[in-house]
C-alpha cells in the first residue's frame, strides 16, 4: 500500500518526487523519504510522519539535488512507523564501496531466511523492515553483475509481492524497476522518465504511461527506457493514454477530498448510465466476446474486500431479482483460501476500487484457474491489475478517488452493478418495458442525490447530536442491511467512533444487550415491505432507552419522538433507495469527524489501496 515514485531527468528531480508523494500520499503516510544518485554517492533524507514532514527537512538541505532519484511514501507492515524503517533502504559494504538505494511496495514472505542469509556474509541490518533484506541482496548480486542483471536475480529469489525501484552511486543516470503483484508503470515525459505507484503521481507531468507485468524488470533514463522480463529478454509493452487530469487532484475550494467527492456522486452516476445507454456496456463485456455467453450462465460468483464488498451484497440482491440467477458473495481474503464447490455456468465477478486490491486479485487468479465461463472485473481504473488480467471490465467511472474513505467510488459500484444485472437480465427475458423503467429509475438518481446534498445541514445537525459518543448502533433490512454497513464502515474510518451494523431483525439475538441510554442507534428505515419490521426493532431500542436516530421517507414516522430524524425523497424504488440513504451516511460520518478536528481524508493506520495481504 506504499507509494512509490521516481525520475531520472536533465533537471533536479527533488521537486518532481515531492510533488508525486504527495499524490501518491493516499496509499499510505507513516513515513516518507527520497535517496538522490549524486557524484557517486547516495544523498538520503527519511522523516517519519507525511509528506509534510519530509518536505519541511528537504528545505533546510540546500545541495539536495540531482537529476535521479527515488521516493516512498510508506504504509508499516513490517516494522513500526519510525525513521529507521522509513524507505529509501540504502546497502553499502567496505569491499564494493558502491551505494545502492531501493524503495519497496509490498510484503517479501521470504524475508528472515534471506536477513539471516545475508547476515552470514556480513551484511548489516539496520531496520526492522522485509524491503532491507531486498536492497541488501541486490547489493550482493551486483557484485557479479551490473544494476539490472543483479534486480533481476535478487527478485527471483523473493517470496512475496513487490514493486522496487533502485538506484546507484556508480551509475546515478538509470533506474531499475521491477514488479511481481504490486502495481508498477512507467511514465514517459520530454526529456525525462518516471517510475510510479499509478499514473495519479505523474498527471500533471505526462499522459502517456507504460503499464508493466508481473515478472518485468525495467530500466529508465532521461531519453529511453527498456522492459525485460525476469531473465532479461527485451519485451515489447504498449504505450497508453491517460485521459486523467490534474484538476482530479485539487480540492477545488472543497475543505477536504471527501467532501468534494461526497459531491461529485451526481455527475458519477450521469456517466455510468451514459456508459449504458450507450451501449459501451453489453458491447464491451458480452458482443464482443466468444468468451462469455449470457445463455450459458447458471450461476454467479461475486468476490470484493471492504467497501466493495457491501457493494457486492447489493450485487447480489439486485441481479438475483432481474435475473433469478443464483448469486453467491464471498470476501476475498476468504475466497481464496476456501474449498470452491463451483457450480456448473458459473461467472465470476470481482469488484475493486483500485484493481489492485491484493485479495480480490487473488480470488480473480484462482478463479481463473477454476474453469468459470468467464471472468469480469467492475472497476475504477482500467490500467490497473485486476481489469487487465480479468476476461471483460465494466468501468465505473468514478474518475480519481483521492480521500482514503470511498465514497463516490461505492455509489458508481452500485451503479454499475445495477446495469450490469439488467445487462444480464437480457439472458432470461427481462421484459423490454420493465427493463425501461428500471432505467428511468436509475436516470432520475442524480437529482435524488442532488436533493439529500441539499440537506447536509440538517445531517451537519445530526452530527451535532452524535457528539462525545464512543459506540453507535446501526440498523437495516433487506437492501439497506448492506448499506447500514456501509455506514458503520465510513463511521469507523474517519470519526475513529466504534460502529457495528446489524439486519434489524438480528437485534434481539445479541446487539440489544448493549442499547441504553448511552448508545445511538442509526435505523434506515425507508417505506416498504420492510417497514412495519424495522418499526418493530425500532420500539425495541426504544424500550430499552437507546438514543434513535431516524433516516425515513414518511414524516409521520418520525413524529414518535426520537432523538433526531432525517426525511428523505419518498417515493423511492428498490434501484434507487439503496444509493440515496448511502448520501446521508456519507455525510453523517464526514460531519462528525470535521467536528472532531480528525484528518479525514488520510486517516490513522489507514491506506486507499491495499496492495498487500
Amino acid at each position: 500500500m506504499c507509494g512509490i515514485v521516481a525520475a531520472a531527468s536533465n533537471r533536479n528531480v527533488v521537486p518532481i518526487l515531492l510533488d508525486g508523494l504527495v499524490r501518491l500520499e493516499y496509499r499510505g503516510y507513516d513515513s516518507a523519504g527520497i535517496a538522490l544518485a549524486d557524484n557517486n554517492k547516495v544523498l538520503r533524507i527519511r522523516k517519519q510522519g507525511k509528506v509534510a514532514e519530509l518536505h519541511k527537512e528537504i528545505k533546510k538541505q540546500q545541495n539536495f539535488k540531482s537529476s535521479t532519484g527515488v521516493a516512498h511514501t510508506r504504509w508499516a507492515t513490517h516494522g513500526e512507523p519510525s525513521e529507521i524503517n522509513a524507505h529509501p533502504h540504502i546497502s553499502v559494504d567496505d569491499d564494493a564501496n558502491n551505494e545502492i538505494a531501493l524503495v519497496h511496495n509490498g510484503i517479501i514472505e521470504n524475508f528472515a531466511d534471506i536477513r539471516e542469509s545475508l547476515t552470514v556474509k556480513g551484511y548489516v541490518f539496520s531496520s526492522k523492515t522485509d524491503s532491507e533484506a531486498i536492497v541488501h541482496l541486490i547489493h550482493f548480486y551486483r557484485k557479479n553483475h551490473d544494476l539490472i542483471g543483479a534486480v533481476a536475480r535478487a527478485t527471483a529469489d523473493l517470496v512475496g509481492d513487490f514493486a522496487i525501484t533502485v538506484i546507484e552511486a556508480s551509475n546515478p543516470n538509470k533506474i531499475v524497476g521491477a514488479r511481481h503483484g504490486c502495481p508498477l508503470i512507467i511514465g514517459l515525459g520530454l526529456d525525462e522518465n518516471y517510475f510510479a505507484s499509478d499514473a495519479g503521481a505523474l498527471i500533471a507531468l505526462t499522459s502517456r504511461f507504460v503499464v508493466l507485468k508481473d515478472g518485468d524488470v525495467a530500466q529508465i533514463s532521461s531519453d529511453q527506457f527498456s522492459v525485460f522480463n525476469q531473465e532479461l529478454d527485451a519485451v515489447d509493452r504498449k504505450i497508453t493514454t491517460s485521459s486523467m487530469t490534474a484538476s482530479s487532484f485539487s480540492k477545488e475550494g472543497y475543505r477536504h477530498f471527501m467532501e468534494k467527492e461526497i459531491f461529485e456522486q451526481p455527475e458519477v452516476v450521469r456517466r455510468a448510465y451514459g456508459d449504458y445507454v450507450t451501449g459501451a456496456i453489453k458491447g464491451a463485456l458480452f458482443e464482443k466476446s466468444d468468451i462469455i455467453d449470457l445463455g450459458d450462465i447458471k450461476h454467479i460468483q461475486i468476490c470484493a474486500c471492504g467497501t466493495s464488498y457491501y457493494a457486492a451484497m447489493i450485487a447480489k440482491l439486485w441481479t438475483e431479482h432481474f435475473t433469478h440467477i443464483p448469486t453467491s458473495v464471498d470476501i476475498g481474503s476468504e475466497y481464496r483460501y476456501n474449498t470452491i464447490a463451483r457450480q456448473e455456468g458459473s461467472l465470476f465477478i470481482a469488484i475493486s476500487q483500485s484493481g489492485e486490491t491484493a485479495d480480490t486479485l487473488a480470488a480473480l487468479r484462482k478463479a481463473k484457474q477454476q474453469n468459470y465461463i468467464g471472468t469480469i472485473a467492475i472497476c475504477n481504473v482500467l490500467e490497473s491489475s485486476l481489469a487487465r488480467e480479468a476476461d471483460r471490465c465494466l468501468p465505473t467511472s468514478a474518475g480519481p478517488e483521492i480521500g482514503v474513505a470511498s465514497t463516490k467510488a461505492f455509489v458508481s459500484q452500485l451503479v454499475s452493478v445495477a446495469l450490469l444485472g439488467l445487462t444480464l437480465g437480457d439472458s432470461v427475458g427481462f421484459s423490454k418495458e420493465a427493463k425501461q423503467q428500471a432505467l428511468s429509475e436509475i436516470k432520475q438518481l442524480p437529482e435524488l442525490i442532488e436533493a439529500v446534498l441539499e440537506m447536509s445541514e440538517q445531517i451537519e445537525e445530526l452530527a451535532w447530536a452524535l457528539d462525545g459518543k464512543d459506540h453507535i448502533l446501526f440498523l437495516g433490512r433487506g437492501l439497506h442491511y448492506p448499506i447500514a454497513l456501509e455506514g458503520a464502515l465510513k463511521m469507523k474510518e474517519i470519526s475513529y467512533v466504534h460502529a457495528e451494523a446489524y439486519p434489524a431483525g438480528e437485534l434481539k439475538h445479541g446487539p440489544l444487550a448493549l442499547v441504553d441510554e448511552n448508545m445511538p442507534v442509526i435505523a434506515i428505515a425507508p417505506s416498504g415491505q420492510l417497514l412495519q419490521k424495522i418499526m418493530s426493532n425500532i420500539e425495541e431500542v426504544r424500550a430499552r432507552g437507546g438514543k434513535l436516530f431516524v433516516l425515513a421517507d414518511d414524516e409521520s414516522i418520525t413524529k414518535n419522538g426520537f432523538e433526531k430524524s432525517l426525511i428523505l425523497p419518498p417515493g423511492l424504488t428498490m434501484l434507487q433507495s439503496p444509493v440515496v440513504y448511502t448520501i446521508p451516511l456519507q455525510l453523517l460520518a464526514y460531519y462528525v469527524a470535521l467536528h472532531k478536528g480528525n484528518d479525514i481524508d488520510q486517516p490513522r493506520n489507514l491506506a486507499k489501496s491495499v496492495t498487500v495481504e
